[in-house]
């Protein structure tokens, strides 16, 4: 059955925003816990996908003190978003194919609706998704299927005509539960070995792989 819907996840997916992101986690630490040890990268990769109130209940059970944390992550991040997020090289111009060829496109993220917009325009990508879903806009995020499941339902599609690319166990995880195939994409920062015990539908190793899913389909 050809594949007439694709979902994109947005961070390590459609923009390289590592870096900017442990940063960001890095900053917030360095302030909120002053004296103490900073958390190690891992734990924030491990969560990659995640609300930032689930990632940082790993540090503090304190609901006023993650409330803060998240307010001190968001404006160092939003203040450096458009210096360190880059789209991964050839990403957009694949998206913009699919679009090019009347596919259905879906933005489905665990940032806030405002920053995955901010971060699809760093892409060029503003005016190629139909539907932009944020945590925000949902009551349980990744890798709890209703974002993908309203992305579907908004969209008017089938699960069975659906794809969710992404990069992260919590996208597999949330696609699969949603009932759509899953594909994983290895230009972000996880390997074939983190995510082959998910079984994705597809690996894309790189973004021209996305081409290949229309043949497939």
């Amino acid at each position: 059955m050809p594949l007439t819907t694709f979902l994109f996840d947005l961070d390590g997916t459609l923009i390289d925003s590592i870096d900017l992101i442990l940063r960001s986690y890095r900053h917030t630490m360095q302030l909120h816990r002053a004296n103490q040890p900073l958390p190690s990268d891992d734990l924030w990769l491990k969560g990659l996908g995640t609300p930032l109130s689930v990632q940082f209940r790993h540090v503090t059970e304190d609901e006023a003190e993650i409330d803060a944390m998240v307010a001190t992550y968001r404006a160092y991040n939003l203040t450096h978003h458009d210096t360190l997020a880059k789209p991964y090289e050839g990403i957009a111009a694949e998206v913009l194919k699919l679009k090019a060829r009347g596919k259905r496109l879906g933005l489905v993220t665990s940032k806030l609706k405002d920053g995955a917009l901010r971060g699809i325009k760093v892409c060029g990508l503003d005016q190629a998704f139909d539907v932009v879903l944020g945590c925000d806009n949902v009551t349980n995020p990744k890798p709890h299927p209703e974002p993908v499941l309203k992305a579907i339902e908004l969209l008017g599609v089938p699960a069975a005509d659906t794809v969710f690319v992404g990069d992260s166990r919590h996208d597999m995880e949330c696609g699969r539960a949603a009932g759509v195939k899953t594909a994983a994409v290895l230009w972000g920062p996880f390997d074939r070995a983190h995510l082959a015990d998910l079984n994705p539908d597809y690996w894309l190793e790189r973004p021209a792989d996305i081409s290949l899913l229309i043949a497939d389909g």
